[in-house]
């Protein structure tokens, strides 16, 4: 999918367009154990349906499912993962002391139309022979996915990469909410927000429904495309991911919307509905 040795497009100008990464198209898998990988695939699995599990309820799950591994190795995986408790810490990545958080703005706002508030997070997504981290721009009042990257590591790019994508195509949100995560709290992403005079807001410390609507996304995503493909590249991964958010923004009915699709609600369509340039941007 990216050729190396183009003299018309540099690879960063290839990942820009094709919405990945420069990161990823150096991936290699990473060093641990199959064993381990399948303990990575198990923990998802469960934070998902218990996501104040901590390493030692972890733990206690894994035995009961076989596998007789130690509280230890069980919290360093889960830190790889980017996964903590809601309890201890915010999920995904771990916060910053040095940076400044922002006060929650979304308690009792009636969010009624669409760009009122985005959101974000990043979720780990399993490979063949690794794994890597997927970041999602959302806006909240549709549940539309508006931009998203994948990246081999939790640096703070790809998600300012993506953050951008959906400005330059959506326009600003008045709010933009995200957890409390190192990415997130950056100078270098919050000054894109402040540039852009969106009001930023950040969920409480530990608190996951904060940020709900992006949460059940990501068990959307994984039960219905990653946990059924084991993807062995970055380029593999992109693919399928990217048409999974396709079908969900323009196929994937809501019961919450009477049955209508992100796309139609965020265009105001009815079901079925179209519009040119949308589908382009959705595209």
């Amino acid at each position: 999918m990216i050729v190396t040795d183009d003299k018309k497009f540099s690879i960063v100008k290839q990942c820009d367009l094709l919405s990945i990464s420069r990161s990823s198209i150096y991936y290699t898998p990473t060093g641990e154990s199959a064993l381990n990988l399948k303990l990575m695939e198990l923990i998802d699995k469960q934070f998902l349906a218990t996501p104040w599990y901590g390493s030692r309820q972890m733990a206690r799950y894994l035995r009961r499912e076989g596998y007789n591994i130690g509280r230890k190795r069980i919290r360093r995986l889960m830190r790889k993962m980017g996964l903590y408790a809601i309890y201890q810490e915010p999920q995904t990545t771990i916060a910053n002391p040095e940076h400044k958080s922002y006060p929650y703005l979304l308690r009792n706002l009636e969010i009624t139309r669409p760009n009122q508030v985005w959101c974000t997070d990043i979720t780990y997504i399993r490979m063949g022979k690794g794994f890597m981290y997927l970041v999602a721009v959302m806006d909240w009042h549709s549940r539309k996915v508006l931009s998203w990257r994948l990246s081999n590591t939790m640096d703070t790019d790809f998600c300012i990469a993506a953050l951008e994508e959906a400005i330059e195509l959506y326009g600003t949100p008045e709010i933009f909410n995200t957890d409390q995560g190192s990415q997130f709290t950056s100078l270098s992403f919050t000054e894109v927000l402040k540039q852009n005079n969106i009001r930023i807001s950040m969920d409480g410390k530990g608190r996951w429904m904060d940020n709900v609507f992006i949460e059940r996304l990501w068990r959307s995503l994984k039960y219905e495309c990653v946990y059924l493909h084991a993807f062995e590249s970055g380029s593999d991964a992109k693919r399928r991911i990217g048409n999974w958010i396709v079908y969900y923004n323009t196929q994937r009915p809501h019961s919450t919307f009477g049955d209508k699709t992100p796309f139609e609600v965020y265009y105001d369509l009815p079901i079925n509905g179209t519009i040119g340039h949308a589908v382009k941007a959705t595209a």
